[in-house]
């Protein structure tokens, strides 16, 4: 037969569609495997070659796990709020409730035209009504129990989307979603409070199977330290000035404190501050700069000394000045630090410029140079002096500061608290009510969800307003408790809060009692295994696994971790070897793809371009070398007559089940697709296969392939059932070994032939086939053998004078 793609996708993608045959059920008898990819945002721009890879991954090893007999659960949605589709709906006029559902409704289409073997029973949108409804439940669950609050702090503000970014949407002082610089600005801020799961976080990273980079990466992201809270007396005042320290053994080498421009007790002393004019312009400039540009390494060291405020250091009694600087911000630790010019890079650059001591407390390098970082003796440190083990002189000096009262130790986490709004118009509305005589008032469960009201003009405010601010028939409204005028929140939720439990919904999508019926959620949770890009493993993993642990302490879940497993997808690049993007004039559109070689090429070739968790850059020529392949599968039909094994083929079938089994099952599926070109080639050469073997091919190949695998187990095997349904082929382990293995012979060390022998051949047998062979006999003879070497099935070597 020949390999008619047109002719044969669209028929069995209907038939799989009528059959339902990758719908779940929720028989509980059955063993389960619940396979999850990250769910796709659906842009006007529509699929890209990055989502085949994402998604081909877990197809592949969902259709194994259905021919094994497994209960699939292969769920698939969309992640629609966010600020992509408001901007464009801005742009256009066009309201993003239509832009979203065209979107989607494209993106469906195109997933269904790659033969993805999704549950379309269970597609999810993250923007309908009966889905936020329980995104604002558990929202509202948090602030029952103080995770979720309000505060007044400096945030990051992007001025071109008019909206707050968390430090996570910001990294790099520029904005996640245009890539524009963004400035601090003070603002009350909705919280959840992630620091409070900080431990737990870190805890279950030991008790789930996630790529070793991923654990490393959200290890690095909540970044807990340990070390010491020590309080300095303010001279002259009665109040302390609190510090965090991963280094209090280095205390006596304390010569000057910063503190954050921001600080508090600045104006609370304002009146003794000499300098306060200069203060106040270091401050304005500080105003300017994002968190990103006063946090970095490396740039120049400003700041501004206290002149009127000093510090008492509380192990040796010494005044020490007090400076301001750019790089100490209020929301990390306490808002001030400790510095030991003679051990920290970053000190000592402030130091030298300030001109302010150096006192080394480590024996070691060299401080008119440079900082010495490196550990040993401790010299000029009192009860400290001659120790040589770090961790002894942290935990004596622990001691001393418990004792004293001045100090204890302590943990510190570099994760904040995750800034939980935007004010713009396209995401879940805060169910909170504003009123002045109770404060705020949570909206009742049983009024929600709180609808996101249809708005013509949804532009965001100036300065930072939400949209929803001046429609004053959403604003303006009742306390659900006394019954006063109030007035709603006009925040909305950050594009992050549906993603941050959609794994649960998809277990129970149409629910309307709950976020998912309890016996569903018992049966299938943990997620068995989740795939997804690398780039959202410090942001949507540790946020989803944050919420999930959480519902797991209020008894909505039976689990503590909603992932057991996460592993992830390479990027494709570009035919260039660069990322693909517009710019570059390097994007490869899968549509056309699929278009000009069909679907199984395309799947095919996304899992051949080489390991899946790398990186790899597209090939033109992979992709015919692809279509070839299929084409010469096609072609096997031609070859294939009788039943049972045939002589020439049985060691390379029971072997290639062998290989492709176990290279899914462990994402090796560019050498899987190898060995499956390479056993096409040997029943080529053989010239025959039987039809059973020609079955056993056909199923190994349908988790890549299904279009062809279909046409093959129906049109030529006269199969009635589904080759997406039908048994996984199996292999018997003593056939997997070949009966006749090739060595090589060496003569004095050199190659003169190799052989066919027996595996297991003995010595005398080897020499024996050896001999036969004209180049060999004819080095031996007239010679004496004086040593005969043998590696079985591997080498001979002859010794000969």
């Amino acid at each position: 037969m020949r390999h008619d793609f047109k002719a044969i996708e669209e028929k069995w993608q209907k038939k799989w569609e009528d059959a339902r045959v990758f719908e779940a059920t929720d028989d509980f008898s059955k063993k389960k495997f619940y396979a999850l990819v990250e769910f796709p945002y659906p842009s006007g721009a529509g699929m890209h070659v990055g989502h085949i890879k994402a998604y081909s991954g877990m197809e592949v090893i969902c259709r194994k796990k259905r021919m094994e007999g497994y209960n699939v659960l292969f769920p698939i949605g969309f992640d629609a709020y966010g600020l992509p589709t408001e901007n464009y709906a801005i742009k256009t006029g066009i309201h993003p409730r239509q832009v979203t559902d065209t979107n989607i409704e494209k993106f469906t289409s195109q997933l269904k035209k790659v033969g993805f073997s999704f549950d379309w029973s269970r597609v999810i949108d993250t923007t309908t009504e009966d889905y936020y409804r329980w995104t604002q439940w558990i929202f509202l669950k948090m602030f029952e129990n103080g995770l979720a609050f309000r505060d007044t702090t400096l945030v990051n503000y992007c001025p071109s989307c008019k909206v707050v970014l968390s430090n996570e949407d910001s990294q790099g002082g520029k904005c996640d979603i245009c890539h524009n610089d963004i400035v601090q600005k003070t603002k009350d801020v909705w919280y959840l409070r992630i620091t409070e799961y900080a431990d737990k976080l870190l805890e279950g990273l030991d008790r789930v199977d996630y790529l070793p980079n991923v654990k490393m990466q959200q290890r690095n992201w909540i970044g807990k330290s340990t070390g010491a809270f020590v309080r300095f007396d303010l001279a002259g005042t009665d109040e302390k000035l609190r510090i965090y320290t991963t280094r209090p053994d280095t205390l006596f080498g304390v010569t000057f404190m910063v503190m954050a421009p921001e600080h508090p007790l600045i104006d609370k002393y304002a009146d003794r501050i000499t300098n306060m004019d200069a203060i106040e312009a270091y401050r304005a400039e500080c105003m300017k700069k994002t968190e990103f540009e006063r946090t970095q390494l490396v740039k120049d060291k400003t700041g501004v000394r206290i002149e009127g405020l000093s510090a008492i250091s509380p192990v040796n009694g010494k005044e020490i000045p007090i400076y301001i600087s750019d790089y100490v911000m209020m929301g990390y630790g306490t808002g001030a630090i400790m510095a030991v010019p003679a051990h920290d890079e970053r000190d000592y650059d402030f130091a030298k410029k300030f001109g302010i001591d150096i006192i080394p407390v480590i024996k070691g390098g060299n401080i008119e140079e440079a900082a010495y970082t490196g550990d040993g003796e401790v010299i000029n440190s009192d009860f400290l002096n001659g120790l040589t083990n770090k961790a002894d002189s942290i935990a004596r000096m622990i001691s001393f500061l418990e004792e004293k009262g001045v100090g204890e130790g302590g943990v510190q986490y570099k994760m904040k608290d995750w800034a939980f709004n935007r004010q713009r118009y396209w995401g879940e509305p805060i169910p909170i009510v504003h009123c002045e005589t109770c404060g705020m008032v949570a909206v009742p469960y049983e009024e929600l969800p709180l609808r996101l009201p249809d708005m013509k003009d949804f532009k965001p405010g100036e300065g930072g307003e939400s949209p929803l601010a001046a429609l004053p028939e959403y604003v303006n409204c009742k306390c659900p408790k006394c019954g006063r005028d109030a007035k709603r929140e006009t925040d909305t939720m950050p594009q992050w809060a549906g993603s941050s439990w959609y794994f649960l919904r998809y277990i129970d999508p149409k629910n309307s009692e709950a976020l998912a019926d309890r016996e569903k959620l018992n049966y299938w949770l943990p997620v068995d295994w989740y795939n997804g890009g690398m780039e959202h493993v410090t942001r949507h993993l540790i946020y989803s696994r944050f919420w999930h642990k959480f519902l797991y302490d209020i008894g909505a879940v039976p689990c503590d971790e909603p992932y057991a497993k996460r592993t992830a997808q390479g990027l494709i690049l570009g035919p260039d070897g660069e990322k693909m993007s517009k710019s570059r004039g390097n994007v490869v559109d899968p549509n056309v793809v699929v278009e000009e070689f069909g679907a199984d090429v395309l799947r095919l070739y996304i899992l051949f371009m080489g390991d899946y968790e790398k990186s790899a850059p597209w090939s033109e020529n992979s992709v015919r070398g692809c279509k070839r392949f299929l084409e010469r599968v096609a072609g096997l039909t031609d070859l294939a007559s009788g039943k049972g094994e045939s002589e020439k083929l049985a060691t390379a079938t029971h072997k290639l089940v062998k290989k492709v089994t176990s290279d899914i099952d462990n994402m090796k599926f560019n050498t899987a697709i190898a060995a499956m070109m390479g056993y096409v080639n040997e029943v080529y050469d053989a010239g025959s296969l039987t039809l059973d073997e020609l079955s056993v091919f056909v199923r190994l190949l349908a988790p890549f392939a299904p279009h062809i695998a279909e046409e093959i187990y129906a049109t030529v095997l006269d199969n009635t059932g589904l080759c997406a349904l039908a048994e996984w082929p199996s292999y018997d382990e003593s056939k997997t070994v070949d009966a006749s293995v090739e060595m090589a012979v060496q003569v004095n060390g050199k190659l003169r032939a190799t052989v066919v022998v027996p595996v297991n051949s003995d010595k005398d047998t080897v020499i024996a086939a050896a001999m036969q062979e004209e180049k060999v006999s004819s080095m031996v003879e007239g010679k004496t053998v004086v040593k005969e070497i043998l590696v079985p099935n591997k080498i001979l070597n002859l010794v000969v004078r």
